[in-house]
């Protein structure tokens, strides 16, 4: 890799062949086809092989492998063939379920990648930032996450943070400057490198290192970063499993033993063991948790909420606050111009004139001082505030020529009277500057805010005469403001000097006024019904702008945020504030306005003393430390800034509040899915539990073979656990209150209802056992074995929902019934009336009174369930 910091900018330029206009597209074909995508290289993954060969690590598995080798020395070949083959075919299920979770994240990853602005055929274009290539002109904007390694050509105040490349934390002061001798890489001011954070200001940079040929590709070359972490519930179900596993391999120990003592074979007593075992242990919990949580960031994608990682699922339940940024998440983020205040009046974009000296220096600021653009389509690229002066700029007439009016777009504008320098716009500062020529004499337009701005004006215009700026002609700009604001509008002031001193900090002073222009994003309609559905839902949702604080509460109280009661604070009035005025007024304050990204984090972080669950939407830079703070960052997909959405564990694809709140519902959704899977799980392998320990205890046959309970945790446990993953979500989980995030998943009232449900199956199980002893140990054997099977696939239908089959219906989910009832029951019936398998699966002939008797007792405690359920939802 050249070191290409110690080359000029000619220089460089010569190397890769590169003009400061950008590539034109044919050049940057050619050249990706060459170099490849602007990608990292992934550590070596597991091929499916390997995964399918992690199948076999598990411990049931291997309690499955001894029970074929028992089988085997026992001489019961049959069984021996079932199980493994069984034992196969779930691991080829296992492998397709890991395959497919791993390809949703990753289409998951692809939806989030970050996007880069590159100059292509002169052009300024956004394009996906894996098609950089070497050469490319890429411009970048305080926001911009740098995506490739590149040389600057032009500078205008970039910082950068370089801290996931140097582990230093403040940002870096770039520079155009050539160096004669070698420096670290932290001191290395021409240069960007990929992965770092632009802070602050713009500049043009030539790519020189894109993919693996990047610092940060050199990096990726020694380690491999792409290990997937288990999310907080799987680590807590897997520990859940694991003492389950221990408990049950004791109590195995002691049933072994207790059979032994009665006189039992010991091949006999340790089948027996082996059988429990094979019940007792929910092996399918792991993989069905992993699949319903991917299945669920899936359906979010579809709805626009992009899911960085799976462990933001589980979280999304238990949101009880949600910190919204107004622009473009409450409101269509569509600004248009509303009224202009100049010369002392209120005018409309289009009685605004070229020919009048006043309103065209007004102009002038709102086309030269503006970074974004319109396309030929009209879609504006940059910030909306500005692109929405552009559209006003087009719908002022041209200059009047006598018969002739000559419109001037914003383009030839720019070409005319182009850029000589800039200070750019921060959030700290508020203010935005460039220099021009003007009729020959240098000129310095300056847009800000109101307040911020008007402190820097010494006088302001009024037609052709300047006034100095007094008391009462500040305080009539006020009122003016303060009448705008009222009316929920946004409002910029500009303002212009003539001079030809250095355009920096110092030189936003002795300004001119020009006028005020307002600006609405009208709330969408969407979001007042979603922050009134979140209300219902026990969230509250809070407004933060960095507006002026009646702006905000105007439209905080149109949304339905702000009411009777409610506090709006701004930022300086939060500083003021301790933390324990804070938290004791915290619930009542629902709009701050004027907020600092410290304001942000404090107030996430007030509302987090309190035990709640927050999520933090932004789309700046300055909301990113906020969106990490927060337990659900939030950015927007849209209008976020790279630095947002590298912060946020959601994107909102749609910038839309609504989004938000169908994916609390939808993370609600999984979360209650997820619970009823592992609730089915635990019952019904409960109910096996009971069934064999009653049998050892009362000194009966075994009940259950070693391949009819691996049948019946095959069939029964994956696929109804499946269907039960995927039903779409009660009508009514928006009105619940939001999860306890503290409350395990196991909780008394869960375990409760294992235990009772359970025991119900287990009850009819023994009562078909029993029945069937009447004939022999054999038919005992096939009816407890049929029964347990076709009642658990009842028993999917009762774990679907906490409310009654006849209130949630049959249709909403299908795949209850088509995958797991009736392939279940299938599978079954294929067992028991197809001779040849008879023996495969250690099963008997049955009469008809016999098979009657089972279906019977397997429907029993479904009816019993559902009766129960119906009973508690007419109290």
């Amino acid at each position: 890799m050249k070191d290409f910091y110690l080359q000029s900018k000619d220089e460089v330029l010569k190397e890769f062949k590169a003009s400061p206009n950008g590539l034109s597209s044919g050049e940057a074909k050619e050249r990706l086809a060459k170099y490849g995508e602007n990608a990292l290289v992934e550590g070596k993954k597991k091929t499916v092989f390997q995964v399918f060969l992690d199948q076999f690590k598990d411990l049931m598995v291997i309690i499955l492998i001894i029970a074929a080798l028992i089988s085997a020395f026992t001489g019961d070949a049959e069984s021996t063939i079932v199980i493994i083959a069984v034992l196969i075919l779930n691991a080829v299920l296992g492998t397709v379920q890991h395959v497919k979770a791993e390809k949703s994240l990753e289409s998951l990853k692809s939806l989030s990648s970050p996007s880069a602005k590159v100059l292509r055929d002169g052009q300024k274009v956004e394009i996906d930032s894996k098609k950089l290539v070497p050469g490319d002109i890429l411009v970048l904007e305080a926001g911009d996450l740098v995506t490739a390694d590149g040389r600057i050509l032009d500078n205008f105040s970039l910082q950068v943070n370089e801290s996931s490349l140097t582990g230093e934390s403040t940002n870096i002061d770039k520079a155009d400057i050539d160096f004669d001798q070698e420096r670290p890489l932290g001191d290395r001011l021409n240069m960007v490198y990929s992965s770092s954070l632009v802070t602050y200001g713009r500049a043009n940079i030539l790519v020189t290192g894109t993919g693996m040929g990047t610092e940060i590709g050199k990096i990726a070359k020694l380690m491999n970063d792409t290990k997937e972490k288990k999310t907080p519930l799987q680590q807590s179900l897997d520990k859940f499993s694991s003492k389950l596993a221990t408990a049950i391999l004791l109590i195995c120990s002691v049933v072994f033993g207790l059979q032994i003592w009665r006189g039992q074979p010991l091949m006999d007593a340790l089948l027996f063991a082996v059988a429990l075992a094979v019940a007792a242990i929910p092996e399918a919990l792991s993989s069905i948790v992993t699949i319903v949580q991917a299945m669920g960031t899936q359906k979010m994608a579809k709805q626009h909420a992009i899911i960085k990682n799976l462990a933001a699922v589980e979280s999304l339940g238990s949101v009880s606050v949600i910190a919204s940024d107004k622009t473009g998440t409450l409101t269509q983020n569509k600004m248009t111009v509303q009224d202009i205040y100049i010369g002392g009046e209120v005018l409309q974009p289009n009685e605004l004139s070229l020919d009048n000296q006043l309103h065209r220096y007004l102009l002038y600021d709102v086309v030269l001082n503006n970074d974004s653009r319109l396309q030929a389509d009209g879609k504006g690229i940059g910030d909306p505030t500005e692109y929405a002066l552009l559209e006003m700029y087009r719908q002022v007439p041209g200059i009047d020529m006598g018969d002739d009016q000559i419109a001037l777009s914003e383009d030839d504008l720019r070409d005319f009277l182009d850029r000589q320098e800039e200070v750019p716009f921060d959030s700290d500062r508020k203010l935005m500057s460039t220099k021009h020529l003007i009729h020959t004499v240098p000129t310095i337009f300056t847009k800000g805010a109101v307040d911020v701005l008007l402190d820097r004006c010494v006088s302001y215009r009024i037609g052709d005469e300047i006034k100095p700026m007094t008391t009462e002609a500040k305080q009539q700009i006020l009122d003016q403001n303060q009448a705008f604001s009222e009316n929920g509008l946004r409002v910029l002031a500009f303002a212009y000097k003539e001079s030809d001193e250095e355009l920096n900090l110092d030189a936003e002073n002795g300004l001119i006024f020009i006028g005020l222009i307002s600006e609405m994003d009208p709330p969408r309609p969407e979001s007042i019904a979603a922050v009134a559905q979140a209300k219902k839902a026990g969230i509250k949702t809070v407004m933060i702008t960095g507006d002026h604080k009646v702006t905000a509460v105007a439209i905080a109280k149109k949304i339905g945020i702000f009411a009777e009661g409610d506090l709006a604070v701004t930022g300086l009035e939060l500083d003021a504030m301790s933390d324990k005025e804070l938290d004791d007024k915290i619930e009542k304050i629902s709009v701050y306005a004027r907020v600092s990204p410290e304001n942000k984090i404090r107030i996430v972080d007030a509302w987090q003393r309190k035990g709640k669950i927050v999520s933090m939407t932004g789309d700046g830079v300055n909301d990113a430390p906020a969106l990490k703070k927060a337990d659900i960052g939030v950015a927007m997909g849209i209008t976020g800034t790279e630095v947002s959405k590298d912060a946020s564990s959601m994107i909102l694809a749609d910038d839309n509040f609504a989004t938000i709140i169908k994916a609390v519902a939808n993370g609600r959704t999984v979360y209650e899915n997820i619970k009823n899977a592992v609730m089915y799980l635990l019952s019904g392998n409960l109910s096996a539990i009971i069934t064999v320990l009653f049998a050892s205890i009362a000194g009966l046959p075994v009940p259950f073979m070693a391949v009819q309970l691996l049948f019946i945790n095959l069939v029964t446990d994956s696929l109804p656990a499946l269907a039960i993953g995927m039903e779409p979500g009660a009508n009514d989980i928006l009105n619940r209150p939001p999860r306890d995030p503290k409350e395990g998943i196991l909780n008394k009232q869960m375990v409760t209802r294992v235990a009772v449900q359970g025991a119900l199956i287990a009850v009819s199980v023994i009562a078909a056992f029993l029945i069937g002893l009447k004939t022999s140990s054999a038919v005992a054997c096939t009816m407890a074995f049929s029964t347990l099977t076709f009642a658990r696939l009842f028993h999917g239908f009762n774990c679907r929902s906490e409310h009654s089959i006849f209130k949630i219906g049959f249709k909403n989910n299908w795949y209850s019934l088509a995958a797991a009832f009736v392939a279940g029951s299938l599978l079954l019936s294929l067992i028991l009336f197809v001779p040849s398998l008879h023996s495969l699966f250690t099963v008997t002939p049955l009469v008809g009174g016999q098979v009657g008797m089972i279906a019977l007792l397997a429907f029993l405690p479904t009816v019993v369930i559902q009766a129960v359920k119906v009973i508690r939802e007419k109290k």
